[in-house]
């Protein structure tokens, strides 16, 4: 909460002399009574600290909305088509679903490592349980699904009731998981076509839709509307609060009531259910299984939740921030292509936005100490 501005309080009676000009006014008609105190002389840069302290995706809206203007400016209607915009928006789908895993263990003032090596894995089983056991590919699916979220349970589980530190834990399992997903598959990789003759189901996500000249993916369309639903549940229900709690502060939240355990374990599983959806969609939009692709997803995760204001100290932030964060390094990546850039230029744009994040984030939260 922020500091109140210095004030003079008289209990019970009038102040003895008029308050000056500049000094606010507090009169207590009883002893019961709570004094309230004037807040007119917040200075503006307080008063922004406060407004970017209860909403943190407001300083992401504000540099996409930005670079999309700078871009529009510099490249007209080359950036500024339905098809060039959308395609942004297939660009950052994958990155969109894991980062969405990501922003739940980081509110809960977590890590997750593994994300990555996660969706890979769940891509791979889905393949390998269609094209080498003959499976139903629906089967093939759920089963895919429930590895993901086994693989976050375990996460979880550890996190919660062994109290290890979430980046040990993600770390270590970032490396068995790659392993896995390597002596599993024997490292084959199953083709585009082998997939659309005989399992089309797994292109699911990368079937597209076109409105005009704009051209959406399932994949895509299914990580607005994951994104819209995490935000509903974070902010309109009772677990949502309780991850929340849980990352300002677990001992807190633990004496308000709140089954610190189980919301950790639930948070971890839901983070692995979700990879797995990753890794389903990797797979339309990529053609095929490969237990070598998504190598970036942890980093690129990482670096949308970032961007996107959510505090790494928990507690803090939104999952549309997210994908805001996502979408402003999709809109650098096509705008400096566009124009011709190295893309050495991207990464360093990108590397300068995560520290000014950070250094943001910091600044924020000084408003509640």
């Amino acid at each position: 909460m922020p500091r109140p501005a210095p004030f003079c309080a008289t209990f019970g009676r009038e102040a003895p002399h008029a308050p000056l000009s500049n000094e606010p006014k507090t009169t207590v008609a009883g002893p019961d009574t709570v004094a309230s105190f004037s807040q007119d002389h917040i200075s503006p840069m307080r008063r922004i600290q406060h407004a970017l302290h209860e909403t943190p995706s407001l300083v992401p809206m504000v540099v996409l909305v930005a670079s999309l203007a700078i871009f529009g400016i510099l490249l007209g209607s080359k950036f500024f088509s339905p098809f060039a915009l959308t395609l942004i928006l297939q660009q950052v789908t994958i990155v969109g679903i894991v980062g969405a895993a990501q922003s739940l263990v980081i509110l809960t003032a977590g890590i997750d490592l593994s994300v990555g090596a996660i969706m890979v894995l769940s891509s791979v089983v889905m393949g390998q349980f269609t094209f080498r056991y003959g499976m139903p590919v629906e089967l093939a699916i759920v089963l895919g699904l429930a590895v993901g979220t086994a693989v976050g349970f375990i996460n979880g589980w550890l996190v919660a009731y062994i109290k290890l530190p979430p980046f040990i834990v993600t770390l270590g399992m970032w490396q068995i998981a790659l392993a896995t997903n390597f002596l599993y598959s024997a490292n084959e990789t199953i083709r585009s076509q082998d997939i659309s003759e005989n399992a089309p189901l797994l292109h699911l996500f990368g079937e597209k839709l076109e409105i005009g000249g704009a051209v959406f993916t399932f994949g895509t369309m299914f990580m607005v509307l994951l994104v819209l639903f995490l935000s509903y549940v974070l902010r309109q229900t009772a677990w949502g609060r309780h991850v929340y709690a849980v990352g300002d502060d677990p001992d807190a939240a633990e004496l308000s009531g709140v089954n610190v355990k189980r919301t950790l374990i639930s948070v971890y599983m839901l983070s692995g259910l979700i990879c797995a959806f990753a890794g389903w969609a990797m797979i339309g939009r990529i053609g095929s299984v490969s237990p070598t692709s998504g190598q970036l997803a942890n980093i690129e995760s990482i670096t949308a939740v970032v961007i996107g204001g959510i505090s790494l100290f928990g507690g803090r932030g939104s999952v549309v921030g997210m994908l805001f964060g996502a979408l402003i390094v999709g809109v650098f990546s096509m705008g400096l292509r566009l124009l011709g850039a190295d893309a050495q230029w991207t990464y360093l744009l990108i590397g300068v936005l995560i520290i000014s994040a950070v250094a943001v984030d910091q600044w924020i939260r000084k408003v509640s100490v």
